[in-house]
């Protein structure tokens, strides 16, 4: 049955935005926690509204892994930030699409009446990932809570051994999917070998990303960004993962990751195990006249997808196939593209499909092909192969920076999509609603 678009009967609004820079995980904890990222763009998004914390209507963030301190992470965040008791707060998880399903939550309830006014996003500190007990060391734990004597304990000590201190990397665990047995790398390979894409095309992609992210840090164009202190005095600016000096020939070096023997995705043509929080303020057209707000994009549809776990990559082309097809849209009418670069392959295997006919035909029920996703139109800033992936906040990231795009270049319509580990999709449409008025400055838009 086709879906409709939810999103028709009333206007969804981003007002602006800010995230953090990405801080790329280093193998111990990170200086930030979740909360602490997302409470440090919140707290700079909401400074500069004419709109008081406490009169938001809720707060949703998405997150796949928050701390034991941090149950319910948005309610945590929210009190943060001043929002104050009576504004309410839950946190969504979609694993990699948190951030954009914490937004799809917050538009649905304004076009449903519920709320006029919304902070939105997403937050995750991977470098804080749990490291767990084993089972056999849980079991232990209960026997020796259970031990009423002091030579019952005697006797459970000499039960203890080196395989009760193994630990279990919640991280490793989360990036593999329970049900087909597979590493989230290990399905970017199936999608290599599925497409054709060689170590050269992966890293040649990989190598554009930082080279991209460079010129936009240079140029000044990732506005959204706001500064990070630490508790120690540091202070973080910008996206530490870029290497302006990435090269094939450098990435050719380094070693395949997931499979070993006969694979071709590396870590420098993988996406970055990174900390960082994207936030956003959404509003009604009322709320948006009642507090004389201004206008960054609109939200026009979102669409979810599922597909094979194995080839969960795929994911962005299963959710925008149903959603350009809804609103009578194609390839040419979309100005800019954001799909989140889990894996260098897994974008170019996207692309491929999306332009391949018989594809279309027996995976998307489409009688022909969409057309070309232009390079010069897709991930023009760089993406998660340089800038990282904070898997709560991804979502939400692309997002707010397709909008900046599109406002920096006076185009009209913005794509952003994912695929989310277990199987699935995420797409969204935004527009720039603000074009006409800087149309009206001078200047031509770009079509």
């Amino acid at each position: 049955m086709k879906q409709q678009n939810l999103l028709e009967g009333r206007a969804v609004y981003i007002v602006d935005g800010a995230r953090t820079p990405f801080l790329k995980a280093r193998g111990k904890p990170g200086p930030f926690h979740a909360s602490d990222l997302a409470v440090a763009a919140g707290r700079s998004l909401l400074s500069c509204q004419p709109c008081a914390a406490s009169q938001l209507d809720e707060v949703i963030l998405g997150c796949v892994s928050s701390g034991p301190d941090e149950a319910n992470i948005a309610r945590v965040v929210a009190l943060r930030l001043g929002c104050g008791h009576k504004v309410p707060a839950w946190t969504v998880q979609r694993n990699c699409a948190s951030g954009m399903q914490a937004l799809d939550s917050a538009a649905k309830d304004i076009v449903s009446g519920r709320a006029e006014l919304v902070l939105a996003g997403g937050t995750e500190s991977m470098s804080h990932s749990p490291v767990l007990l084993n089972p056999l060391m849980v079991n232990w734990l209960a026997e020796w809570n259970r031990s009423a004597s002091t030579t019952a304990r005697l006797k459970q000590l000499t039960k203890l051994s080196g395989k009760h201190l193994t630990p279990v990397i919640g991280l490793l665990r989360g990036l593999t999917d329970p049900v087909v047995g597979l590493s989230m790398g290990q399905t970017a390979e199936i999608l290599a070998n599925r497409f054709g894409i060689s170590r050269t095309m992966m890293d040649k992609y990989a190598s554009k990303s930082h080279l991209r992210l460079g010129g936009a840090i240079d140029n000044g164009y990732l506005e959204e960004l706001v500064p990070l202190y630490a508790d120690d005095g540091t202070l973080y600016q910008q996206d530490d993962g870029v290497r302006r000096d990435s090269t094939v020939e450098t990435l050719s070096k380094l070693k395949p990751v997931f499979d070993r023997k006969f694979g071709s995705v590396t870590a420098g043509n993988s996406a970055q195990v990174t900390d960082g929080a994207a936030m956003l303020l959404l509003a009604s057209a009322d709320a948006v006249e009642h507090y004389q707000l201004p206008v960054l994009a609109r939200i026009r549809d979102v669409q979810w997808a599922g597909l094979d776990p194995a080839q969960m990559g795929l994911g962005p082309v299963y959710a925008m196939a149903p959603l350009l097809e809804r609103n009578a849209l194609n390839s040419s009418d979309i100005n800019y593209w954001e799909i989140n670069e889990a894996f260098s392959a897994q974008v170019l295997a996207c692309r491929m499909a999306w332009e391949d006919a018989q594809f279309c035909r027996e995976e998307l029920d489409q009688q022909q092909a969409f057309g070309e996703i232009p390079c010069d139109r897709l991930n023009v800033d760089g993406g998660a192969v340089s800038i990282g992936h904070p898997v709560g906040a991804s979502g939400a990231r692309i997002v707010l920076h397709l909008a900046h795009i599109l406002k920096r270049h006076r185009a009209k319509n913005g794509i952003a999509s994912l695929c989310i580990g277990g199987g699935q999709g995420g797409a969204m449409w935004i527009t720039n609603d603000a074009r006409q008025e800087s149309d009206k400055a001078g200047g031509e838009a770009d079509e």
